[in-house]
């Protein structure tokens, strides 16, 4: 069962590499960086308080921002962060705030580039912004399944930048109506990847789901693969490379 409370994010100890790394908390987002030089924290922490600060301003002139389930039209002024989720949402038939972590991630990655930075990957709850230019292998947390920690993504650098985003039934705080384990999105930007991983997830109640749940998967123009778990059963479609299938 899930719990609202703050779970300790003990899949960060299972990240190891050469890339320099370097933690950003402000209120409920939670940051890790890794980058091939030294990020300024207080130009993250900036960056990321702007963003939030352009969400929450949204949602002040516009509650169904922050609650609605379903997409949700927003004025063509609108910061960009804001104008992306509701894209992403539109894409995948879930409210915008379904796509937040992504898109914080997205822009904060994006923004590291732009200031001089050639391999970076931003971990924002699960949810992940990838752009280096090596491969990268990303571990699976699917909470109690016996195919947890079993199973480790491969990205090659043509598939970057890219989102990596993960929801679960089962895992962590986030409202999910399904029951996976994990569901994955691959997508060519992260906010997209977080919206599709959730309107996945939602559509799988049991094993016989993971078929359905490809095929939406499939339909979204810019997701570029998925992996689905529930219990001890699994599938996958597209960019979706495992580095060790479980036997």
């Amino acid at each position: 069962m899930k719990t609202p409370r703050y779970q300790r994010r003990f899949y960060r100890s299972w990240i190891t590499g050469r890339l320099l790394k370097r933690r950003v908390i402000i209120e409920e987002t939670d940051i890790l960086i890794y980058s091939d030089q030294p990020v300024e924290r207080d130009y993250c922490m900036e960056r990321i308080r702007s963003y939030r600060n352009q969400i929450k301003a949204y949602i002040a002139r516009d509650e169904r921002f922050l609650n609605s389930l379903e997409p949700v039209t927003v004025e063509s002024r609108a910061a960009p962060i804001v104008r992306d989720m509701a894209a992403a949402g539109r894409k995948a038939d879930v409210g915008p705030m379904a796509a937040v972590a992504g898109a914080i991630a997205q822009r904060l990655g994006e923004d590291l580039i732009g200031r001089g930075c050639r391999d970076i990957i931003i971990e924002n709850g699960g949810d992940i912004y990838l752009n280096t230019r090596t491969a990268v292998t990303v571990g699976l947390f699917a909470g109690s399944s016996v195919l947890s920690g079993r199973l480790k993504l491969r990205l090659e650098p043509e598939f970057m930048p890219c989102g990596v985003c993960t929801s679960s039934g089962t895992v962590g705080h986030s409202l999910s109506f399904g029951k996976a384990d994990a569901a994955v999105i691959i997508a060519g930007n992260a906010a997209l990847a977080d919206a599709v991983a959730t309107a996945a997830g939602n559509r799988i109640a049991g094993a016989k789901d993971l078929e359905r749940a490809v095929r939406f998967a499939r339909s979204v123009r810019g997701v570029r693969g998925a992996l689905f778990v529930i219990k001890d059963t699994m599938a996958s479609w597209g960019a979706v490379t495992l580095d060790n299938p479980a036997a």
